[in-house]
């Protein structure tokens, strides 16, 4: 059994607590976007992956850069919007927001509280890749705190890449988790990151981890900088399975904050 021990503090008794419990309240915010203000995402966090041509995976969107019909903070909320719109050669928008030399970091703990798209062909994510230019796939990592696509509509899946480990090897690491209301509702998605593990959380509970087997850089890469992404895809080899239903659009993934605590 954990013991708690008390300390008195003035005329007022706290407890003083050990284990994980306590160290989950010694972080501290090291950097945050509240979205408290109005107008394209603030320069100076987020920049811009631009273009089309499938993005490797087929996918139909092209990604623009400070357009607000595709990227813009409103009522307290950054709105990432697909719409069904021709640009260039591509026959929907988005946006795809990144952290990428504006704040790259290794290990740490990120909640992302948000409200994701719903409709088949949709595609949003929330995750990271490695920070290395140019960077090497999958050699340099990626983690994905969220993904969902509009065909399995209310699950959410999450999942780790590395040389060893990944899709196209027959070999990834992931986990899903059913959650009915995720277009409906916000939720709290989150990273656990340290040296020896990456672990999934929403709302707080924990539904997928990773472990470091200490084997080398094609089992974990991740300990080293890492940028975070947001983003809605269209269509491709997964959002795409089961078609897209071009009618639904536009859609908006629907973000409250990003937190990261060290």
């Amino acid at each position: 059994m954990k013991k708690i021990w008390f300390v008195l503090i003035g005329s007022i008794v706290i407890p003083s607590l050990t284990g994980s419990l306590a160290a989950q309240l010694k972080r501290k915010l090291v950097w945050n976007d509240e979205f408290n203000y109005t107008g394209l995402p603030d320069s100076t966090k987020w920049g811009y992956d631009v273009g089309g041509e499938g993005w490797g995976n087929n996918e139909l969107q092209y990604y623009t850069s400070k357009k607000l019909s595709n990227a813009r903070v409103e009522n307290g909320s950054l709105v990432i919007e697909a719409r069904k719109e021709t640009l260039y050669r591509s026959a929907y928008t988005s946006a795809r927001l990144i952290t990428k030399g504006k704040y790259d970091f290794t290990y740490g703990h990120i909640d992302v509280r948000a409200k994701l798209p719903k409709g088949l062909g949709t595609w949003p994510a929330i995750w990271m890749l490695g920070s290395s230019t140019p960077l090497k796939w999958p050699d340099d990592g990626e983690i994905d705190i969220m993904e969902h696509v509009g065909y399995n509509q209310g699950v959410i899946h999450a999942s780790a890449h590395t040389r060893k480990y990944f899709h196209s090897i027959g070999t990834q690491k992931t986990a899903t988790t059913s959650l009915p209301d995720c277009s409906e509702a916000f939720h709290v998605y989150s990273l656990e990151w340290n040296p020896e593990s990456i672990t999934m959380l929403i709302d707080k509970k924990p539904y997928f981890t990773f472990k470091n087997e200490h084997t080398g850089n094609t089992a974990w890469p991740f300990n080293k900088p890492f940028y975070l992404l947001l983003n809605i895809a269209v269509g491709g080899d997964w959002g795409g399975k089961e078609g897209v239903n071009e009618k639904i659009f536009p859609q908006k993934m629907e973000i409250d904050y990003v937190r990261v605590y060290q």
